[in-house]
């Protein structure tokens, strides 16, 4: 295991350009909080709650859920005691008033250190995101090509069923991409003028891209 990287760092990237992937293993490696809003908030649609209803209605259509509601549930995330020095956020701020809203609560010594994008061309994006499948079990990423399991449908890891997640069928992604167009691509000239934005190619084997992310954030 490496040091622990004091790191407090956004992961930015289109849909399907390898952020939770690499984040949740970037968090492991280097002892950092990985702060998912998409995990959350599949908890929430899983668990049955008012949040998770009003959620679901958005991500099953491809659209973002609304800023305030993300932004106060990151807020009570990043403020819990493994989240007091390092982490990563993967999937948030993904529009302007939501990057605004973070700076507003991140000061000196909890500042942001470092903003990655993921730079995946689309068509490449297209074709990770409609072979992703997910365990309903314990949540590991398959794809039906570049990472299948030894039985098709069943996890490798626990043995669960293996689902695709609404907001990766056909219909939806096409979607998807243009809402990151419109409304996150725009981050990269806010976070570009505030001297934290590192680009790397994430259209690389993972384990290279893994090493990359580890030096970048040092």
């Amino acid at each position: 295991m490496t040091d622990q990287l004091q790191a407090r760092c956004v992961f930015l990237g289109a849909p399907g350009a390898g952020k939770g992937t690499q984040a949740k293993r970037v968090a492991a490696q280097a002892e950092l909080a990985h702060i998912s809003t998409g995990d959350m908030l599949r908890e929430e649609v899983k668990s049955g709650s008012a949040l998770g209803a009003e959620a679901k209605t958005y991500m099953d259509a491809g659209k973002l859920v609304p800023d305030q509601l993300i932004i106060d549930m990151v807020k009570a995330r990043i403020q819990k005691p493994d989240a007091a020095s390092a982490w990563i956020l993967d999937g948030f701020p993904r529009t302007l008033p939501q990057a605004e809203a973070l700076d507003q609560n991140l000061s000196g010594d909890n500042a942001l250190t470092h903003v990655i994008s993921f730079a995946v061309p689309e068509a490449v994006l297209m074709g990770r995101l409609t072979g992703r499948r997910t365990c309903s079990q314990c949540g590991a990423i398959w794809h039906v090509d570049h990472k299948p399991t030894q039985q098709q449908g069943v996890c490798d890891h626990c043995g669960g069923e293996l689902t695709q997640r609404s907001d990766d069928r056909e219909e939806a992604i096409g979607e998807r991409l243009e809402v990151y167009r419109t409304q996150t691509a725009p981050l990269l000239a806010y976070y570009g003028d505030r001297g934290v934005l590192r680009e790397i190619d994430a259209n690389r084997s993972p384990d290279v891209v893994f090493q990359e992310l580890l030096t970048q954030m040092q």
